[in-house]
Formats: structure tokens, C-alpha cells, sequence
């Protein structure tokens, strides 16, 4: 069971890479129980935690480590055009990182043993899914959640949320949304917290603790003890609630001093509250996608 964690780590070390968070952080969320040599050495645990994964990267193919970027969306719910085809043998060849909208213990196991029993480098999959307001006990939609103003009961919802989604098979949950949002036009206003970015700010606090546990920071990797809480993902990243006419995926230009003082700051409370990972925008930013913008991911982000 310990070999199977330390494994799972390296299932989003390149997700990690492209949402901008370190893999020996990510890495840390998904390890339990120290492994002997690291108890026999006393070495650090946060360097035994990077050395492994350093390790296991020097292993891979590069066939390898681009299955590991590759997040297949299979299962009963879907959001994408169109369900992935042969997953099975895919996932059996290491070119599999991660399982979107598939749940429950029957399916994910199942999945789980093509890997261990199939694949060269056993590297687990991740599971993640939309539990965006609720699990099995369905909440409020985001927005009228933040009428509430309640962080405290906001934060319980979340906390409720990871409780039954971890027990469903699921590690990653694709929430919360903080875009700040000012046009009604736009659909996806309802799964964010609305226009105020000082509210927003508190709210995607209290979600992040909520998924992931109270008193996180930046690289924390307490997470790994708790089998109930999940792994947060702070997005749009950035600017997606500011798309012109509020036409989803359209393109966003606004000057510098708006988009730092009215739309970046949830997104910076979200991480500083300990958000494991981030997830980049569909519109563009200056004329440049979000995913391939060298300013917004590199320069500002990173």
C-alpha cells in the first residue's frame, strides 16, 4: 500500500507542472506512510519526497511522461465533445495520467488494476470529477451560496462535499471557480461567487479549506494524511468571467490596473489558502491564449 501512494504522486507531476505548482509539493499530498529507507536515514521528508519523484522521472520514456498529461474523459457524465476510446489499453501502456468523470470504488478500482497489474511503471491514475456544489447532497449552486455571505457555513458545504467524493473513488475536484463576473450574460456566472472580488477572495479561501482542510499554505502537504479531503482546483486562471458580450470562450482585453485590483485577487487568495492545483482559462489575454501565454503563465503565475 505504501509502493501504491508513493506511485500516485507522480500521476499529476506534469499536471502540476502546467497549472504551475511544484511537483514535490503535489507530490506530498498523495504520500502516507514514510517508507523505510526514509525512516532508516532520517532524511527529510521533503526531500525524500522530491528525490523519489526525481527518480521516477528518470525512469519514464517520454511516451511516458506525455501519457502522464493526458486526462481521459470516460464515464456516465460528460462535459467534452466526446467520450475517450480505448482506455483500457491505453492506460495499460502508461499513456494515462488521469481519469475525468469517472466515480464510484467499482469503476475506479477496476481502472486502478489495469495499471498496477498492466502497466510498465505502475504509476496509479488520479481521479477527478465537477464536484462543484455538492457530491451525493446537492447544495446550493455557487452563486447563491455567496448571497449568503457565510464563509463559515460556505466552508462546511465544501467539507461535506470532499467527505463523500473521496469515498466515491475521487482525489481532484475541478472547484472552486473564482472568476469575478460582472456581465449576467454569461452562463457560467452562476458557478462563481459573483462581481465583488473582496467577497470572492473570502469565499475561494473557505472553499479551498473546506476541499482540502483548515490551515493550509502554500506547499503544505499535510493533505496526505487526510482520506477525506480532496485536491482543489483554483480556476478559470485568468480572466474567463470577462469575456466580451458574455459569450463563453470569447476574448478578454482590459487594462492592467482592473484586471490586478478587480479580477486577480481571488485567484491569489485561493492559492496563498493552499490550492493544490490551478486550472488555466479558455479565452485569450492580450490577444494570446491563457494555456500558451508566456506573460499570464510564466511571468505573472509562475
Amino acid at each position: 500500500m505504501a509502493g501504491y501512494k508513493q506511485t500516485l504522486a507522480s500521476s499529476i507531476f506534469l499536471v502540476a507542472v502546467i497549472l504551475g505548482t511544484s511537483i514535490s509539493q503535489i507530490a506530498g499530498f498523495i504520500f502516507v506512510a514514510p517508507p523505510v529507507e526514509a525512516q532508516t536515514l532520517q532524511e527529510p521528508r521533503a526531500s525524500y519526497d522530491k528525490r523519489f519523484i526525481d527518480d521516477l522521472i528518470a525512469k519514464m520514456t517520454l511516451q511516458e511522461k506525455l501519457g502522464q498529461m493526458n486526462l481521459l474523459s470516460i464515464g456516465s457524465d460528460v462535459t467534452g465533445p466526446v467520450l475517450s476510446e480505448g482506455v483500457e489499453d491505453k492506460i495499460a501502456r502508461g499513456e494515462v495520467g488521469g481519469v475525468f468523470n469517472a466515480f464510484g470504488l467499482p469503476a475506479c478500482k477496476r481502472l486502478q488494476d489495469i495499471v498496477m497489474q498492466r502497466s510498465r511503471l505502475k504509476i496509479p491514475l488520479i481521479f477527478g470529477y465537477d464536484v462543484i456544489h455538492g457530491h451525493k447532497t446537492i447544495f446550493p449552486i455557487p452563486l447563491a451560496l455567496s448571497c449568503s455571505f457565510d464563509l463559515d457555513l460556505i466552508q462546511k458545504t465544501a467539507a461535506a462535499a470532499a467527505d463523500e467524493a473521496t469515498a466515491d473513488g475521487i482525489n481532484w475536484t475541478f472547484s472552486p471557480m473564482v472568476d469575478i463576473c460582472r456581465d449576467p450574460r454569461w452562463g457560467r456566472i452562476m458557478e462563481g461567487a459573483g462581481e465583488d472580488p473582496y467577497l470572492g477572495s473570502r469565499i475561494a479561501e473557505a472553499m479551498v479549506r473546506g476541499y482540502q482542510g483548515p490551515g493550509m499554505r502554500p506547499g503544505d502537504l499535510s493533505l496526505r494524511y487526510a482520506k477525506d479531503k480532496l485536491l482543489s482546483c483554483v480556476k478559470h486562471f485568468a480572466l474567463y468571467g470577462a469575456a466580451e458580450s458574455g459569450r463563453d470562450y470569447n476574448t478578454v482585453d482590459m487594462s492592467r490596473g482592473r484586471m490586478f485590483n478587480e479580477y486577480m485577487p481571488p485567484y491569489k487568495a485561493a492559492v496563498l489558502a493552499g490550492a493544490a492545483t490551478v486550472m488555466t482559462s479558455f479565452n485569450e489575454v492580450d490577444g494570446i491564449p491563457a494555456s500558451g501565454n508566456k506573460w499570464l503563465m510564466t511571468d505573472l503565475f509562475s
